[in-house]
């Protein structure tokens, strides 16, 4: 029987405070580093959380957008947006090379996440801005995306990442956040998501369709209320589906 190796990520230092109970269930962390959420107190706290529990560690850059948590797209010029993403990742790889952590991944926030995902410009504004991580970090991106197609050709290492706690269109785009399914907060349905792209490279849509997926890092929401209890229970089920979660 074949065994699989998987690693799982969550959104952290958002102000939820609850890194503490869920970095030990983690095998990879995105940190806010200021864009949508954060500050340098809360960016050392959750490296120094990520370091105690060997968690590899990703600056989550977004578009400078606290008021709406990054969550909205902005009409932001090129040149501004590329200034505060370096500006956000050097900041945060600064508070890394103080505490002696090493930068794994970038992973974007947010609608800049999903614009990137479907816009080849503004993708290639975003790979412009961490051009000098190219060779340093991975780029966490949804499979058949345009961030994906564009970010291979510029011979950056990416990994695909899909979301086990969100809903998906038939175009493998998420189901808006306005609406009232786009969230999974049930455990089981979440393990069948897991099992189900793991097992079978597969995705059950909101509309009941199976569509190929691929991916090899799987995303649970740090501020969702239900994370803790969605990764308590991926870790008491994976191993009996032959699944590890690997640091």
């Amino acid at each position: 029987m074949r065994n699989y190796a998987i690693d799982i990520n969550a959104d952290v230092g958002e102000g939820v405070g609850n890194e503490a109970q869920l970095l030990p269930l983690v095998s990879s962390c995105n940190i806010a580093c200021g864009g949508h959420a954060g500050d340098e107190q809360s960016m050392r706290n959750t490296i120094k959380l990520a370091i105690k529990y060997e968690v590899k560690i990703g600056v989550h850059p977004s578009y400078p957008d606290k008021e709406n948590f990054g969550r909205d797209s902005m009409q932001i010029t090129p040149s501004t947006l590329i200034k505060s993403i370096q500006s956000q990742i050097s900041f945060f790889k600064s508070v890394c090379d103080h505490e002696k952590a090493w930068l794994h991944h970038i992973k974007p926030h947010g609608a800049l996440y999903n614009d990137i995902a479907k816009n080849a410009d503004i993708a290639q504004v975003f790979l412009k801005a961490i051009l000098e991580y190219k060779n340093g970090a991975k780029l966490y991106v949804p499979y058949g995306s345009v961030i994906a197609q564009e970010a291979s050709k510029e011979g950056f290492s990416i990994v695909y990442e899909a979301f086990l706690d969100r809903n998906y269109n038939a175009d493998l785009s998420l189901v808006s956040r306005q609406q009232n399914n786009a969230m999974l907060e049930n455990p089981t349905e979440i393990m069948e998501q897991l099992l189900r792209i793991v097992k079978n490279n597969q995705l059950k849509t909101i509309t009941n369709e199976l569509v190929k997926i691929e991916a090899k890092t799987f995303c649970i929401h740090g501020d969702s209320d239900a994370a803790f209890e969605i990764l308590a229970y991926l870790h008491s089920k994976v191993s009996s589906h032959q699944i590890s979660i690997k640091s």
